[in-house]
């Protein structure tokens, strides 16, 4: 039997996007259920004369009768789910088809409207998985943003409102790497960490920020018979520069920060087009002292980053020491 592949390959394109389409439209119906569902549960609960107790009584009673029919999604936990759902999205056409229920159960979870929408924006835009959402809201993304951004401009950035004007509105700082697998007890040379993150690139991506692509991993540099290597370099689409990165698994020097200045200024003058804007530099180490990295640079420095890395993802109390040093940095330096 003789067949044009060519016919084959396209119909399976049609077959794979129309079984797409059904899953996502068979989603969307799904999450839509159970907002319908939260909503005349609520509206039932308004009518009880001691709403707490009626309310309790009411998702058991509920509970009784569905769950037996149409099987687990119906428990009592699952309903108050729904019913959260409902309470925190109270607007249906406002719901994105872009989110599946799965999305929607972590931000039910989120405790504030800004932080929910900064989530809502990230993961539209860079379509991620719940898997990846799960991730980012562990892991303290909004919280790490506004430790060095205020929260009207990564709300703006987010929601594509506004271009970033500064390659630290989406670059963060620590940057967590658990993702590595690596033990944080142990000692890892620099090509260890560059491997690792080689390996495991797409999550380093999603971890860096907004709009990163790849470009080189040793880019070697010729100046004048000297040879040079930059561990690593990417191309960021919304700040339309390049972005190099040296990683420093020991504190960080200044002489470190010279090193990198150099990379950056022969990219500004070898490699960067008129139409772009100056190459940023991110150094990313194990441990820095921020006012040595203050007096190294230039007091208008926007290109230069040292962000350190974490090999584990912070506790709870971890983040709440982190921003209370944040509010107490920022109200000094306001006196």
């Amino acid at each position: 039997m003789i067949t044009d592949q060519s016919i084959i390959s396209d119909i399976k394109a049609i077959i794979l996007k129309a079984r797409d389409n059904a899953i996502r439209a068979v989603d969307t119906e799904r999450v839509l259920m159970y907002w319908h569902i939260g909503q005349r549960i609520f509206e039932e609960e308004q009518q009880g004369k001691d709403r707490a107790e009626y309310g309790a009584q009411l998702l058991k009673s509920i509970s009784a009768q569905l769950q037996p029919e149409f099987g687990s999604g119906f428990s009592i936990r699952q309903l108050e789910r729904y019913r959260q759902f409902y309470r925190t999205f109270p607007i249906a056409s406002a719901l994105r088809t872009q989110l599946s229920w799965s999305h929607y159960k972590l931000l039910i979870s989120v405790d504030s409207t800004d932080k929910r929408e900064f989530y809502i924006a990230e993961v539209t835009k860079n379509n991620w998985s719940s898997r990846q959402l799960e991730r980012q809201i562990h892991s303290s993304l909004w919280e790490r943003l506004l430790m060095s951004n205020d929260k009207e401009s990564v709300l703006a950035v987010a929601r594509n409102e506004q271009q970033p004007s500064d390659a630290k509105e989406i670059i963060k700082d620590p940057m967590y790497l658990e993702f590595l697998g690596l033990h944080r007890e142990a000692s890892y040379y620099e090509k260890d960490l560059e491997q690792a993150i080689i390996t495991h690139l797409h999550d380093f991506l999603l971890e860096l920020g907004n709009g990163f692509a790849f470009v080189a991993r040793q880019k070697r540099l010729h100046i004048e018979g000297d040879e040079f290597f930059i561990d690593l370099v990417f191309y960021n689409r919304l700040l339309q520069a390049f972005v190099i990165i040296e990683i420093k698994t020991t504190r960080l020097t200044h002489q470190d920060i010279g090193q990198l200045q150099m990379y950056v200024n022969y990219y500004d003058r070898v490699e960067k087009k008129a139409f772009e804007n100056p190459t940023i530099g991110i150094l990313l180490c194990a441990e820095k002292n921020n006012a040595v990295v203050k007096f190294s640079l230039p007091e208008n420095n926007k290109t230069i980053i040292a962000s350190e890395y974490k090999l584990y993802l912070p506790s709870e109390q971890q983040l709440i020491e982190e921003v209370k040093k944040e509010i107490e940095k920022k109200e000094n330096e306001q006196k």
